[in-house]
């Protein structure tokens, strides 16, 4: 492996380096993206329920706030619930938009790996080549074997930076859609407690806390 790594010339190392980061990125949203951890279901019928018992006071309020990303939307909606239904719709949308960033962390980056991946190995392509030519206009066609070790080099970098940015595309695409469903899940969510608390829904169909 450090052979075919070595015969691939220095842009192998950039190459190494977006893999590695590419595989932290993916394996840290696998796991912050889980719906259980961003979006918990039926966290509007436990604050329901609490409120209906008396027990949404300012410490229930932190502790939702601090439970996931969700908590801390509709916290931000609980914080304004002695105002009416549009300062408690905007101060839910104000904190959902700084989710939303937070959800999207490290996304560009992916996809900034997806793209100059394929570009590293295309630079490495052209390096081989250069190389096969410097060759043959110095000692002419006369020495194969150094042919082939610019043109290796260059079919080495080019296969890397493929097999690197096609997964990573592959995944960046994937989370961009988790982050579009979550975020679509936590706007219902965030309706949904907004119409309960001002008595415009009935909270009788939502599935209690378990």
């Amino acid at each position: 492996m450090f052979e075919l790594v070595k015969s691939g010339g220095w842009l192998m190392i950039p190459i190494i380096a977006c893999s590695v980061t590419a595989l932290a990125i993916i394996a840290e949203r696998f796991w912050s993206l889980q719906r259980s951890k961003v979006a918990p279901k039926h966290m509007v019928a436990q604050i329901y329920q609490m409120r209906q018992r008396g027990q949404l006071d300012s410490n229930a309020v932190n502790s939702l706030k601090e439970s996931s990303p969700l908590g801390r939307v509709l916290a931000a909606g609980l914080a304004t619930l002695k105002y009416d239904r549009e300062v408690m719709k905007e101060s839910i949308e104000e904190t959902g938009r700084h989710v939303v960033h937070e959800l999207e962390r490290y996304l560009n980056t992916l996809g900034t790996i997806a793209a100059i991946t394929p570009l590293l190995g295309l630079l490495g392509t052209v390096v081989g080549m250069i190389k096969v030519f410097t060759v043959i206009t110095v000692q002419g066609v006369g020495n194969p074997g150094v042919l082939a070790g610019g043109i290796s080099e260059a079919l080495i970098t080019t296969a890397a930076g493929l097999t690197v940015a096609i997964p990573t595309v592959m995944l960046h695409r994937h989370f961009r859609r988790r982050v579009d469903e979550l975020v679509v899940t936590m706007e219902q969510e965030a309706i949904k407690l907004v119409e309960v608390m001002h008595g415009q829904r009935d909270a009788a169909p939502m599935e209690p806390a378990r």
